[in-house]
């Protein structure tokens, strides 16, 4: 497969004000000790120094500086770092503030400042001409024509890599260059900074390249000036941010010099949204000259499953196992605060609308009913006259009193009206008008199993009439993935509210229920149940306890939400899915996650006919499958392609 990794780096060295030489050594060393990254940028006039202030009129230090380019541009030459520095550069009758783009040991592009600051603590105007208009231009540098203006884009065409730079105030501005940039192509932004710093503006920053990231769909490199710029009036923090597609990927504020903020971003994910994004324009292309530079992958530009996992490993990428639950506890609970708000409204406005008041639901005592239930609770906040009517439909010998037991419980404490209906009676009549056996005939009869699921389904639907209600689903987005729901049994409802939570995140927002809705006996309840082996129960029980275990069946939900996250959300092939399971889960052997990869992709593919008719329900995040959203799929594809694709890059 292709390796869309890059290593690049955000790169703040010692400098003193004014030393050319000095400077140039430095910034030299790093890219020497640097040689594996596609991308090294450094701060603004990171030549000459930021705070110069009058100096830039010296014709010594222009002059200087010029010379000191073309030798940090041959340090490139027989590597695949394109590096990006600062300068001031003379041209006609003005001085401007350029980042200058080195490749291939060539200085390949001179890109000006566009926004000139000359306010508050900023007099750039004193010596910095803009340079806003000026395109199609060349300098004359080292013998022979460089491209100069902002109308440039670096362009390595085997990895795809687009480079733009900007400088500074260009970010700070509404109508960034950037934005325009990106529009015409370019994935990876540089931004040579030199910000001083003041209270609050770290976040603010922090804010900003976040943002332009997340709206250019790009990867955003910001590097800003050290403390080793004089410090007459204002402290500068050496600030490195690295961002891709709204995610910070690195940062820091006042380091130890040289610092070199080093990660990898993915030009995947970046192109994926690109092209998803349809509103994302790209008129601006006639617009830009595009120069050829060697942004080099990290490895080899044609890497197999093992090859890109070894990568990911070597950089310490760093990355989320279970991808749609955030990682740090105050975040996970907010996103699931919010998340049951989402549902809780959805459901409130169906009640509305309809004018159906009574809300029937099955119990299981299992995970996803008991989320339904408590966005049945939530909804009941909004619309106090929602009645909740629950019933436990148990099947003798299969249900566990455990479970049992913990749906009387929140049907107890949640439920206006709680039934017990047993269905062993009516699946038994059911099994014999069919000519089955009316018991279990061991692994396979799914005749038997979806008898049972059917049946609960029929009873809560004619519940529903009879007591003019609205059956609210249970199912979750896991299980419409995979297809382990029975096709019009619990796969239908008159509003799904968990159709779009995954697995591994049903359990967190339960246990954030439990932990602040203050009922002590309805906290230990939706813990016990978070601490039950996920189970349909359509089998017969093992002296009582659990024996059908869904994992067993399907999997490890975790590895299975992770698939399912890339491929939808990334649009991944099934061998780079599978490269980084294995660096997110470094305890399983390739061949335990390939075959998961298998297994997800074979039932992914051949249970859409399940997804083409889901009831509604409501979206509460980027990854959904509901068939009049997010995923269209034919019932009819074949996973052939995938399947290969895993094969030939074991």
């Amino acid at each position: 497969m292709k390796n869309h990794l890059i290593a690049v780096a955000a790169v703040v060295p010692p400098i003193k004000v004014g030393d050319v030489n000095y400077n140039t050594d430095e910034i030299i060393s790093v890219i020497k000790d640097q040689t594996d990254c596609g991308v090294i940028v450094f701060p603004e006039l990171s030549i000459t120094g930021y705070t110069c202030a009058d100096l830039f009129e010296s014709d010594l230090l222009i002059n200087s500086s010029k010379e000191a380019l073309l030798k940090i541009a041959k340090e490139t030459e027989g590597t695949g770092v394109t590096a990006i520095v600062g300068l001031p550069f003379a041209y006609e009758n003005n001085l401007y503030n350029c980042a200058a783009i080195l490749s291939e040991g060539l200085v390949k592009a001179l890109v000006p400042k566009s926004y000139i600051p000359n306010y508050s603590e900023f007099y750039e105007c004193r010596w910095f001409a803009s340079g806003k208009k000026l395109k199609g231009k060349t300098v004359s540098l080292g013998g022979y024509d460089v491209p100069f203006g902002i109308d440039i884009l670096a362009e390595d065409p085997v990895t795809g890599a687009v480079l733009s730079a900007e400088v500074c105030e260009d970010l700070w501005i509404p109508d960034k260059p950037s934005t325009h940039a990106a529009l015409a192509g370019a994935n990876i932004i540089v931004n040579l900074s030199a910000s001083d710093e003041l209270i609050g503006k770290q976040e603010y920053r922090k804010q900003l390249v976040s943002q332009q990231s997340g709206a250019c769909y790009c990867a955003y490199l910001y590097v800003s000036s050290g403390t080793c710029e004089s410090s007459t009036d204002l402290v500068f923090s050496g600030h490195t941010i690295i961002a891709q597609n709204g995610s910070i990927l690195g940062e820091a504020i006042f380091p130890e010099y040289p610092h070199v903020e080093k990660t990898l971003i993915d030009l995947g994910p970046i192109m994926h949204d690109r092209r998803r994004q349809n509103t994302f324009d790209n008129d601006f292309s006639v617009n830009y000259r595009r120069v050829s530079v060697r942004v080099q992958a990290a490895g080899t530009d044609e890497v197999d499953i093992s090859a890109l996992a070894d990568i990911m490993k070597r950089y310490e990428y760093r990355m989320a196992r279970n991808p749609f639950v955030p990682a740090g506890e105050a975040a996970r609970n907010e996103r699931c605060r919010r998340i049951l708000q989402i549902q809780a409204n959805g459901l409130a406005t169906r009640v509305r609308a309809t004018g159906i008041k009574n809300l029937v639901l099955g119990i299981s005592g299992g995970l996803d009913s008991t989320l339904a239930l408590l966005v049945c609770a939530e909804a009941k906040k909004l619309v106090p006259d929602i009645h909740i009517i629950c019933y436990t439909l148990p099947s003798e010998g299969n249900t566990t009193e455990h479970t049992l037991g913990n749906a009387w419980k929140l049907m107890k404490i949640l439920a206006d009206e709680s039934h017990e209906v047993a269905i062993g009676e009516g699946v038994s009549l059911h099994l014999s008008q069919l000519g089955h056996e009316q018991t279990y005939q061991g692994e396979g009869d799914v005749t038997y199993e979806n008898a049972q699921a059917r049946m609960r389904t029929y009873i809560l639907m004619d519940a529903a009439n009879m007591k003019n209600g609205l059956v609210v689903g249970t199912g979750d987005l896991s299980e419409l993935a995979l297809g382990w729901c029975t096709y019009n049994g619990d796969h239908m409802s008159m509003y799904a509210v968990n159709t779009s939570i995954p697995k591994t995140l049903v359990q967190f927002i339960c246990k954030s229920y439990a932990l602040m809705c203050g009922n002590d006996e309805l906290k230990e309840t939706i813990f016990s149940i978070c601490d039950t082996p996920i189970t349909p129960e359509l089998t017969p029980s093992d002296n009582g306890t659990i024996a059908q275990k869904t994992e067993d069946k399907i999997g490890k939900y975790d590895l299975n939400d992770f698939f399912l996250y890339y491929t939808l959300r990334h649009g991944f092939e099934p061998s780079r899915s599978a490269a980084y399971a294995m660096h997110a889960y470094p305890e399983l052997a390739k061949e335990d996650v390939v075959e998961a990869a298998v297994k997800f992709f074979k039932r992914f593919f051949t249970q859409q006919f399940k997804r083409s008719c889901l009831p509604d329900g409501p979206k509460v995040g980027s990854v959904t499958l509901s068939p009049r959203g997010d995923w269209r799929m034919p019932s009819d594809a074949t996973v052939a392609l995938w399947l290969k694709d895993l094969e030939c890059n074991k």
